[in-house]
């Protein structure tokens, strides 16, 4: 980060804009912090760059962190996370970090090449959804102040692409560049206060209204280029957020309108806005072209009298349709529009009808010859398919035993069933099953009940409103958490039949989908027998019919932690392919959602690469996808990030959804068995050491900054679901989260070694990782965490652990798994050193590096102050900045 210095940073920083990012902000550093704390920077970067040259020691690196005062660690600290920022963001730019090559274009050609023609795709595409579905899952440390920031350094760093020297607004680009990093520099980097649900829907709207809403129309319009003709609205937003209750006691009935409301302003807003601009737009006067008689008609009943536009009739056409879009504005958000008109308008009933306007402009101007329909009116069209009057589709989620009690106490008040609860798995399904065929309610305003059930209660009528108000696509699914029976879900059609949303009858329906999670590895084994019994179900047959597809949501969070990485990725695959043939005999499409996070042992990794590794005949055109925490900023931070990974998940959907399967009967045999082999050894690995070992719980807690990271206010969910220190109990987030800052990565690579170890045909191995998409992507994944941890760092946080016996018996326990597990890697993939085959990740890794280690060693020395009783607020500022800094340049470590 040296000043003008390119040659001081590692050389592996070949990447000019890290050169030139890194150099802007050492001038920010010595400007503003001073020439004493830009030397003791330079410093220790210099020491910890020629250690990890193996040039220099880790003992130089120790003395220059031990010259630092409190005020100047947290300094330095705040340094060392910019710069992991600003790295980010130029490889993110440069393609380092984006999906590659993955564009539908050269899907298509792929396709051709395999004799699949473009009348298939068109097929496949008349019934497909693709969905990033945001969620509030606490891994972004960064204040969305510091991403704003970022984005617009990103801005400027586009008009320096163009050969620009000059702002629009008349700056020098550079010198707007450093006023950004300067601003980054003088932020408050740490939150003072904890996120409220409000905040985290405040957040995930900034990312539509500013990303989502302009990309995806302009996208379409790139796809329907190549296809040579429009396609179909398939790619759609989704969210969690405000909807999502499971262990967040802070998401209710309120929550949910306000997320939904939001959500509605923000995408009315964008609409009008768009409407404006096109009156401005299409001056066509009558003089010159012939009009259409639909666009005359909408002119004519605009009550757009004015003279000056009495030979426009597009503009005053467009006029009407404003008033009528405020006038939707005033009834949905119960705010006047932000520009408002000189008309009245009756409000549109529902998007249809506001497009239907539209579509007769672009008919009028495509017939009159004057214009080809596209444009802004074309992508406005397209947005108005894709974001209707909601925005997103919400999703509601509960835990199943929360619908258990709530159900219970229905029962019991009304007189129907005493104890719901004591009945067996039958008897609860025949009960429900009388039950949803009786129209009668079960709730009762005469009645009181308790504060779950009325919440419960309150969440589903303002659903039902939602749909009233919104349009039935603003919530399609009710996820249900925990899913172990049929019950669990008939559960769920029996709260929306209290409201409205399920109806009973000859032919029953259900506006909204009751979507089973399936979390653990028992659960996801369990998966195709759950379906089987759903699907037998004569009302649920039919409902399933009607629909044409059912969703599956398969958790990879949790079964990671349940089982370690190798049998939760192998399971999770495994469900898929089990649950395709059940789908086919109910002749229901299948729609899998998958519950994927940033970090590798929580389902991360390129999405590109884990969509084609689908077990072939599972994708069918559907994919559901959870966008959490940091990834979202990384994918979806600005327009040309969001339109490279939306297009990836397009174009990897596509492919794994038509291209023939690539593995022979016997290959797949093979290959299936000796992942049966290897997950099995994998599983047995894992589970003994944090389940089956004595005092982990222990080790975990003290090696690792868990504790600490509760301080974080990086969320509005409590950490653990219970009140308890059982790792059964704690979230998946904070514990992949945990390990990654002790540079440890457990989650993403424990039991894999041992698998490999004790598997005889090495030579299969190495057939799988060349042949086998699901297996290679699966080595590739763990290749990039084994780079990003590192053994020496972690054993320093392993002396945080006060028994010295617990400590070196679990430690070196892992210290060996680890060793084994590289040694293991590089065999099977035929490499002599991680990450041999992958130059651009190898190189982005190796940059970080030396920035991380120190923030690694000043993190324990400040946690050992911190738990030795140490109260200075300082030490535990720079602990917080410190998990934020190696979070920052980790990059997808939750």
């Amino acid at each position: 980060m040296a000043t003008h210095d390119p040659a001081s940073l590692p050389p592996i920083a070949n990447n000019p804009d890290v050169r030139f990012l890194g150099a802007q902000l050492g001038d920010v550093i010595r400007a503003y912090g001073g020439e004493a704390l830009f030397e003791a920077t330079e410093a220790i970067r210099r020491a910890s760059v020629e250690r990890h040259r193996g040039t220099g020691s880790s003992d130089s690196v120790h003395q220059q962190l031990q010259n630092l005062g409190l005020d100047e660690t947290l300094d330095f600290v705040r340094g060392f996370m910019l710069f992991s920022m600003l790295a980010n963001l130029a490889e993110d730019r440069q393609g380092i970090a984006a999906e590659q090559g993955a564009d539908v274009a050269a899907a298509l050609a792929k396709l051709a090449g395999e004799g699949i023609g473009r009348d298939q795709v068109q097929q496949l595409l008349a019934h497909a959804l693709i969905v990033p579905v945001l969620t509030a899952h606490p891994t972004e440390v960064r204040r969305k102040s510091m991403i704003d920031h970022r984005n617009r350094i990103a801005q400027l760093m586009a008009l320096k692409d163009m050969g620009r020297d000059e702002t629009p607004d008349g700056d020098r680009v550079d010198d707007a560049i450093t006023r950004q990093i300067a601003l980054l520099w003088q932020t408050r980097v740490l939150r003072r206060e904890r996120l409220y649900v409000t905040d985290e829907v405040e957040t995930a709207l900034s990312y539509m209204r500013e990303v989502f809403l302009p990309a995806l129309p302009a996208l379409y319009q790139r796809w329907d280029r190549a296809f040579g003709e429009r396609v179909p609205s398939f790619v759609r937003p989704g969210s969690w957020i405000g909807g999502d209750r499971d262990g967040n006691p802070f998401v209710t009935a309120d929550s949910l309108r306000t997320a939904l409301g939001r959500a509605c302003e923000a995408v009315l807003g964008f609409y009008l806005e768009g409407v404006h601009a096109l009156g401005a737009e299409l001056s066509i006067s009558t003089e010159h072209v012939p009009v259409d008689a639909a666009v005359e008609a909408l002119a004519e009943a605009s009550g757009d009298t004015a003279q000056s536009r009495a030979d426009e009739p597009y503009r005053r056409a467009l006029s009407g349709i404003y008033a009528r879009l405020a006038a939707t504005h005033q009834a949905l958000t119960g705010k006047a529009a932000p520009r408002p008109g000189h008309l009245h308008g009756e409000p549109y009933p529902d998007p249809q009808a506001f497009r239907a306007d539209l579509v007769a402009i672009a008919h009028g101007l495509s017939t009159a010859g004057a214009l080809k329909t596209g444009g802004a009116l074309g992508r406005l069209i397209r947005a108005v398919e894709t974001f209707g009057f909601h925005l997103a589709t919400l999703d509601l989620r509960q835990n199943s035993a929360v619908h258990e009690r709530v159900v219970a106490e229905l029962l019991k008040t009304a007189g129907v069933e005493a104890d719901y609860l004591a009945l067996d798995e039958a008897a609860r399904v025949a009960l429900l099953r009388r039950e949803l065929a009786n129209a009668r309610p079960l709730a009762s305003r005469f009645m009181t009940y308790s504060e779950e059930t009325t919440s419960e209660l309150a969440i589903v009528q303002a659903a039902a409103e939602a749909h009233a108000k919104y349009g039935p696509a603003c919530i399609t699914n009710y996820i249900v958490s925990m899913a172990q029976s049929v019950s669990d879900l008939l559960e769920i059609n029996l709260l929306l039949k209290e409201v409205g949303l399920y109806r009973p009858g000859d032919a029953p329906t259900a506006a909204v989908m009751a979507v089973p999670l399936f979390e653990t590895v028992g659960d996801l084994e369990a998966a195709p027998g759950i379906m089987t019994d759903w699907f037998a179900l004569p009302e649920i047959a039919a409902i399933a019919a009607k629909r044409g597809h059912q969703e599956v949501m398969i958790g990879y969070s949790d079964s990671n932690k349940d089982g370690g990485y190798l049998t939760s990725t192998w399971q999770l695959s495994k469900a898929s392919t089990a649950l395709k043939p059940v789908f086919e005999a109910a002749g229901v499409g299948m729609q899998l959602f998958h519950g994927r996070g940033g970090a590798v042992g929580r389902g991360g990794g390129s999405a590109f690469a884990a969509i084609r590794a689908q077990p072939s005949g599972t994708v069918q055109g559907r994919i559901r996808i959870t966008e959490q925490g940091e990834v979202i900023a990384a994918k979806y931070g600005t327009r040309d990030s969001a339109m490279t990974n939306l297009e990836a998940i397009a174009a990897a959907t596509l492919l794994a959804s038509l291209e023939p399967e690539r593995l022979s009967n016997a290959e797949n045999d093979d290959f299936c068995a000796a992942m049966d082999a290897l997950s099995d050894t994998a599983f047995h690995a894992y589970r003994g050491l944090v389940y089956g070992t004595e005092g982990f719980r222990t080790f975990f807690r003290q090696m690792t900054p868990i504790g600490e990271i509760a301080g974080l206010k990086i969320g509005s969910r409590p950490a653990s679901r219970k009140k308890s220190d059982a790792i059964e109990d704690l979230r998946a987030i904070p514990w992949v989260f945990s390990w990654a800052q002790a540079r440890v990565m457990l989650p993403g690579w424990y039991g894999v070694g041992q698998a490999i170890a004790g598997f005889a045909d090495k030579g299969l191995l190495r057939e799988m990782a060349q042949g086998w998409p699901l297996f290679a992507s699966t080595l590739a994944n763990m290749e990039m965490v084994l780079a990003k941890s590192d053994i020496a760092i972690a054993g320093h946080y392993a002396e945080l652990v006060e028994d010295e016996g617990l400590r070196s018996g679990i430690f070196g326990r892992i210290r060996d798994a680890w060793h084994q597990t590289h040694d293991g890697l590089l065999e099977v993939t035929g490499q002599t050193r991680l990450l041999e085959k992958h130059p651009a990740l190898d190189a982005s890794i190796r940059l970080r590096l030396p920035y991380i280690e120190p923030l690694n060693l000043l993190q324990i020395e400040l946690m050992k102050r911190h738990r030795a009783g140490e109260d200075d607020p300082r030490i535990g500022e720079g602990i917080l900045l410190s998990i934020n800094a190696v979070a920052t340049a980790l990059r997808n470590s939750g």
